[in-house]
């Protein structure tokens, strides 16, 4: 139960955070600004706002905060077109343009409740959490209309395990708001958590009360029947919600599962077999199997659930990719192997089982399989640009450069705007010894998305390694860490060109860091003993050479040379 309350309770911060950003305008204390002339302001800020407001509706924030910027240096001391504004910045994630609309606001108005809550909310997904409790702690204090306060406040007080802290608000939230559903809520999942039963059950069906239509609090309350070993209520409670929602298949399911658990198998294959059944023309069954067994990792009760679904609609190949994810989450790849198999290429999991049970194959040593078993898909799919790619994968692990390069070809073609198929192609290029046709892939990957830190890094090593346009490979690299800052390869890259510019007490600097970044990299240890060779270190550098010989476990012939020449020096 600990974890599905800690899920639920990060749902709602997610909902208040992102979601209920867009409705706090600030709320206008000033009485100057109750008084002005609006009449002398441009009509043309309006024209910006609304299309602000358009442009937000459509995803395209970018450009909403482009028109709302403008609204407001037409109208620059709108507290309502500040709010906006901050709420897209929110959005976008610029939280500090944010922090500097709130904190102008504050300074002129210091207890304007609707900047207050803004910028408590600034520093809360800034996990700024002292801050923000801070901030939302001032503002319950001045007993807001505000319902959403208390649950912001109220997260952090479960996350931070403050639980007398959470009741205490909680309670004061249902005092000030005696018919706030919410509030019962949460103080029954505190309660539970806690282990109060009695009081957790009062509160769940207090929320209930109030808010009759809300399954949520009878699932919390089931839960707690489970957890006490009430079978009896808990058989009640679910057959009760499935009578007043027959078509409620989440309710079903757990009814049913509960049913096989307690070894009630008629009462079970009674409720699972019309699920099964329902499953081949409703694909909410399968949604309901996703969302609330295998996302919660309720792998063993979902495939009790399935092995008697399955019985009623065996040509169902939802089910049987379900059952596969779920015989694979625990381990046993044999069934999970035999489930994907028989998923039928019109399901949309198609694809999917395919991919699954051609890594089993492989993780099995069993690469010929997985390429029989990915021509068999193709012909089923000729036009799958996936298929070609995961058969060039298997030839590549087999070291059939070839075929590989045919059936990655093949993909490229189906897909040329798809940056994997080219990089992919590159790295066989490169095993192959065929150095520029490496480049010429990594160039058509950072063509189609420049920002695409492989390849740039791909391109700047193949560069490095061949002694080549080292200018050029360090800019290469430089731009991939901009991109993927404090990655260990990436590093050891650019001390590697470094060592080919012959920058060499540079290259040790950035290649130790790469090392620490990577500790235990065969190849990035090594070149970290070449560059202590450079700088005449040679104590560091047969010491480097023995810590990468002791990862490496294959082509180590150049390295033992080096430690023995070392070692020959009387190291």
């Amino acid at each position: 139960m600990k974890t599905v309350f800690t899920k639920l309770i990060t749902i709602i911060i997610l909902l208040l955070l992102v979601f209920s950003g867009c409705s706090f305008p600030f709320i206008n204390t000033s009485s100057k600004a109750k008084t002005r002339n609006d009449a002398y302001i441009p009509e043309n800020k309006y024209f910006y706002f609304t299309e602000s407001q358009i442009l937000k509706n459509r995803g395209d924030i970018k450009k909403a905060l482009e028109y709302m910027e403008k609204a407001l240096e037409l109208d620059p001391e709108s507290l309502f077109l500040k709010g906006e504004l901050v709420n897209l910045y929110i959005q976008q994630k610029e939280n500090d343009k944010a922090l500097t609309i709130i904190e102008g606001v504050l300074k002129k108005e210091p207890e304007n409740i609707g900047a207050l809550i803004l910028f408590g909310k600034i520093k809360h997904s800034s996990k700024k959490i002292d801050d923000a409790k801070k901030i939302y702690e001032k503002i319950i204090e001045g007993k807001p209309k505000e319902k959403n306060i208390y649950l912001l406040l109220g997260s952090i007080y479960i996350d931070e395990k403050e639980f007398d802290k959470a009741i205490e608000l909680f309670e004061k939230l249902v005092k000030n708001f005696p018919d706030y559903y919410l509030g019962y809520f949460y103080l029954g999942k505190i309660y539970a958590e806690r282990g109060n039963f009695t009081e957790a059950e009062k509160n769940f069906n207090k929320a209930i009360g109030l808010k009759p239509n809300m399954d949520e609090s009878r699932y919390e309350l089931v839960n707690l029947y489970k957890m006490q070993g009430e079978k009896e209520k808990t058989i009640q409670l679910l057959k009760e919600m499935l009578k007043n929602s027959p078509d409620n298949i989440r309710t079903a399911l757990d009814l049913g599962c509960f049913y096989k658990k307690n070894n009630m198998q008629k009462e079970a294959e009674k409720i699972l077999f019309k699920l099964g059944e329902k499953s081949l023309a409703d694909f909410d069954v399968v949604l309901n199997l996703i969302q609330f067994y295998l996302n919660q990792h309720m792998y063993n009760d979902a495939l009790m659930i399935l092995e008697d679904m399955q019985k009623a609609a065996p040509e169902n190949s939802d089910l049987h990719y379900l059952s596969g994810l779920s015989f694979l989450a625990t381990k046993n790849d044999r069934s999970a192997l035999e489930q994907f198999l028989k998923v039928k290429n019109e399901s949309k999991f198609y694809f999917d089982a395919v991919f699954r049970a051609s890594l089993i194959y492989q993780s099995k040593g069993m690469t010929k399989e997985a390429i029989s078993f990915i021509k068999d898909a193709i012909s089923k799919d000729p036009e799958n640009p996936n298929f070609q790619y995961f058969l060039g994968l298997f030839y590549e692990d087999l070291e059939d450069y070839e075929n590989a390069e045919k059936a990655l070809i093949k993909a490229v073609e189906k897909d040329p705007d798809e940056p994997v198929f080219h990089f992919r192609l590159g790295v066989i290029y490169d095993k192959w010894g065929k150095e520029e046709k490496t480049i010429e892939q990594m160039k058509i990957v950072i063509r189609i998305n420049p920002e695409n830190a492989d390849a740039l890094n791909y391109l700047g090593y193949s560069y490095a390694e061949m002694g080549k346009n080292l200018s050029e490979a360090e800019q290469l690299i430089l731009e991939a860490l901009k991109y993927k800052p404090g990655d260990g390869y990436i590093t050891d890259s650019l001390g590697w060109v470094y060592f080919k510019q012959g920058l060499y007490p540079k290259a040790v600097e950035i290649l130790k860091k790469a090392t620490e970044l990577v500790p235990e990299d065969p190849v990035i240890l090594e070149h970290l003993g070449d560059a202590y060779i450079k700088i005449n270190d040679n104590k560091n550098a047969l010491e480097t050479y023995r810590r990468s010989l002791k990862f490496k476990k294959e082509d180590d012939e150049a390295l033992k040379k080096k430690i023995k020449e070392l070692t020959g020096k009387g190291l």
